[in-house]
C-alpha cells in the first residue's frame, strides 16, 4: 500500500446539493503532475431489502442522467455525522416504508476510484415490519417519486439479462448474496 499523495494546489470548482467538484494538482510517483478532477461525495448506503418469501425490494424511480425511470435497489447518501447503519435504516423507512428488524453490513467499496471518492455500504435488511406510531415519521426526499416492489432474485437475474436492469450497484449487491 504506499502513501497519499498530497496536493500541491486544491479549489473547490463546485459545490452542489449532494457533492462537490475539486481541483487537486499533484505529482505522480514517476513524476508527472496532473490536475485530478475529484467528486467529494459523504457516501452512501445500498440496501438490499428481504422479505419474508425471500423476494427482493426494488424501488422504480425517474433519473434525469440517463434520461428514464428504473429498477434498482433502494439507496440514499449519508446526512451529515451519519453513520452508515443509521442511514440504511432510515432510507428504507422512507423509500419502501418498512423498517428492518435485522440489519447486516456486507461490505464497502468505492464505485467509481478514479474521480469520485464515494463510498457505497451494503447492507442486507431482512425482517422487515410496517411502521408504527412509536416510529419517527419518514419523508421521502422532495426529488423522489419512488414506487416499490418485491421481486423474486431468478427475475432480477432475468432484468440484469435483458438489460432490463441498468444499475451497477444493483447488480454488483446480487453477488453479495447470491
Amino acid at each position: 500500500m504506499s502513501e497519499p499523495i498530497v496536493p500541491h494546489r486544491s479549489h473547490t470548482a463546485f459545490t452542489g446539493r449532494i457533492f462537490t467538484v475539486r481541483i487537486e494538482s499533484i505529482t505522480l510517483p514517476r513524476g508527472h503532475t496532473l490536475d485530478a478532477e475529484i467528486v467529494s461525495h459523504p457516501g452512501s448506503v445500498v440496501l438490499i431489502p428481504v422479505t419474508d418469501r425471500g423476494d427482493i425490494v426494488l424501488v422504480r424511480q425517474y433519473r434525469h442522467a440517463i434520461g428514464r425511470s428504473v429498477w434498482e435497489l433502494p439507496a440514499g447518501s449519508l446526512k451529515p455525522g451519519e453513520q452508515p447503519r443509521a442511514a440504511a435504516v432510515r432510507e428504507c423507512h422512507e423509500e419502501i416504508g418498512l423498517i428492518p428488524t435485522n440489519v447486516v453490513q456486507l461490505g464497502a467499496f468505492f464505485p467509481t476510484p478514479g474521480y469520485c471518492n464515494e463510498k457505497m455500504t451494503f447492507f442486507r435488511m431482512a425482517g422487515l415490519r410496517q411502521p408504527t406510531d412509536a416510529d419517527p415519521q419518514a419523508m421521502q426526499d422532495e426529488d423522489e417519486d419512488i414506487e416499490a416492489r418485491a421481486f423474486p432474485v431468478d427475475v432480477i437475474r432475468q432484468m440484469i439479462a435483458s438489460g432490463e436492469m441498468a444499475d451497477m450497484k444493483t447488480v454488483a449487491a446480487l453477488a453479495l448474496i447470491t
